[in-house]
């Protein structure tokens, strides 16, 4: 059964007039089913979450509602229910920290950096940027579910790197990657994040099918950093 479906039913068979109670909600009809209930908390508070960043500056735009459904492919059966909750949780922006805590506490390792939140955070930037511009309030809202992921500066930076180009990307802060590091060791952080980043390795940790859009932009952001890096460095080391 399709994660949509699962939702579906849930949001039929359960009294939802606010979005407040939900996560608990799920936490208790899908009690004897674990893997079940992490990927339907995961996506309802990945929805909440999403919401509540387009209406971060105030308005929620349709180019914004369009890059949450680039993320979230949802059947045309399932979509009512889906935008139910969307709509609920756009009324406002009040109560985000609460779902991200949630989220993070769904992460599993209860440590620093967990990958499965950085990938959540990288769809809230696919999401803000969609409008065409990052806004100051906006930033202000994704630096504050970093922290409460636990995600370090760095995470934060490059994420922001693949997102906003001041300019042109700079591929080194892409790749997380210092100017003055050799090619060897450039190369070992390229190979590392492609394997890191492979849609099968974050559905390994939690990420649900749904959401893999977002490990595929990522990719071709990270294959893009590198072509330029790798050129960059070959033609240092001829020098």
């Amino acid at each position: 059964m399709s994660i949509w479906r699962r939702i579906s039913d849930f949001i039929t068979s359960t009294a939802i007039d606010a979005f407040s109670s939900i996560i608990e909600a799920v936490r208790t009809a899908f009690e004897g089913d674990p893997e079940t209930r992490r990927r339907v908390a995961f996506s309802i508070a990945k929805i909440a979450l999403s919401a509540k960043m387009a209406k971060a500056d105030g308005v929620v735009t349709q180019a914004e509602v369009n890059a949450f459904h680039e993320i979230f492919h949802v059947p045309p059966q399932y979509q009512d229910q889906v935008s139910r909750l969307y709509n609920l949780a756009k009324q406002d922006v009040a109560g985000y920290e609460a779902y991200a805590t949630q989220l993070a506490g769904l992460c599993g390792t209860g440590k620093p950096n967990c990958k499965m939140l950085e990938d959540i955070l990288d769809g809230l930037f696919h999401i803000a940027k969609a409008d065409g511009a990052l806004h100051d309030k906006e930033l202000v809202f994704l630096g504050t579910v970093a922290d409460i992921f636990q995600l370090d500066e760095e995470q934060f930076d490059r994420i922001l790197a693949r997102h906003v180009g001041l300019g042109q990307t700079d591929p080194y802060r892409v790749l997380g990657l210092s100017r003055d590091v050799s090619f060897e060791e450039a190369r070992k952080q390229y190979r590392a994040l492609v394997r890191e980043n492979h849609p099968d390795v974050l559905i390994a940790r939690g990420v649900p099918e749904e959401f893999i859009a977002i490990a595929n932009q990522r990719i071709a952001a990270i294959n893009a950093a590198w072509d330029r890096v790798e050129k960059d460095l070959k033609a240092y080391e001829r020098v």
